[in-house]
């Protein structure tokens, strides 16, 4: 069975100031934590076994997702004292694990991908071309945004392009990877590596077996606000999610793809529009809120007019969507 490795570990710089007290991977969408919509994903394609990489705010995970039994999974955790780049935090991860002698794949995840595509048809994908790494590709209107991964009528992947003015594929790394052991093996231990930059194209370089998988599924990057609220969006729909243990008061009315999560209790008479509330919230009556994100425990006044903010219980910022 595979074994999951979910990279966890960044700043989430562009996603500031939602990340100033939460590591972007633990920020609500749809009413959850990315990470914990990703472990959903991974049990579904069968992954019972995943390493959390983590480094920013490292001590959040645990008390969350725990040993992962709330969820039927094992989860380990390797905390970076010093990030180490994509490739690093991999092999960092792997190294909690007797992984040079483990037969299963290893799949990766990043912790800003979204993406609703079929991960155990990549691992059999994987399989049934006997490669050492299969990326899952999708084709985006423009490409020239992202780097581009050319492959040849097989899948087989041909180069690692970075972003250039006219791209010759619109296919690009969505961020979902399964490796051999072999291939984690040949990452230097302790150094700071990127796996595209520099592992991806020196195994293509080395004519190892190296393929995509392109599936056209839902994908998003939650790297900033505007992102992360549309992700949301796209969960609830049109108009709102609360979740269990949240008490909404009369006349008050939510719409806008909202979500709430637990506990959390919303006034009477309250318009509140395309926002997303954390748990143990607690709004008093009378409160306008459209375009904001509203953190864990944080508490507003009555008749508070929240527009395009990042609220908490020490923040009062605004952000741009």
């Amino acid at each position: 069975m595979a074994i999951g490795i979910l990279l966890v570990g960044g700043m989430g710089t562009r996603l500031k100031p939602l990340t100033n007290q939460t590591p972007k991977p633990m920020l609500p969408v749809g009413g959850l934590p990315v990470t914990e919509r990703q472990l959903l994903a991974a049990k579904k394609a069968g992954i019972n076994s995943v390493i959390l990489a983590t480094s920013y705010l490292s001590e959040v995970f645990t008390p969350y997702f725990g040993d992962g039994s709330k969820w039927g999974m094992k989860l380990l955790y390797a905390v970076e004292k010093e990030p180490l780049g994509t490739g690093g935090a991999i092999r960092n991860a792997a190294d909690l694990i007797d992984f040079a002698d483990a037969t299963e794949e290893f799949v990766i995840f990043n912790g800003d991908v979204l993406s609703g595509h079929d991960i155990a048809a990549q691992i059999a994908f994987h399989k049934a071309n006997k490669a050492d790494a299969t990326l899952h590709l999708i084709e985006v209107a423009d490409a020239r945004a992202f780097g581009c991964v050319p492959t040849d009528s097989t899948g087989r992947v041909l180069d690692f392009l970075e972003k250039m003015e006219n791209p010759v594929t619109n296919a690009i790394n969505a961020g979902c990877y399964v490796f051999n052991p072999s291939v984690i093996s040949q990452i230097p231990e302790g150094k700071v590596v990127s796996i595209e930059r520099e592992t991806f194209p020196q195994l293509v370089k080395s004519a190892r077996p190296v393929f995509g998988y392109n599936e056209q599924s839902y994908w998003l990057d939650i790297g900033t606000p505007a992102a992360l609220f549309q992700g949301s969006r796209d969960i609830v729909g049109e108009g709102f999610i609360a979740g269990s243990g949240s008490v909404i008061g009369q006349n008050s009315v939510i719409t806008g793809g909202t979500s709430i999560g637990q506990g959390s209790t919303i006034g009477a008479n309250c318009k509140i529009t395309n926002s997303i509330i954390g748990d143990g919230v607690s709004i008093g009556d009378n409160c306008s809120i459209a375009d904001s994100f509203i953190l864990h425990n944080s508490h507003l006044a009555s008749a508070s007019e929240i527009i395009g903010k990042y609220i908490s219980p020490t923040e009062n910022l605004p952000i741009s969507l």
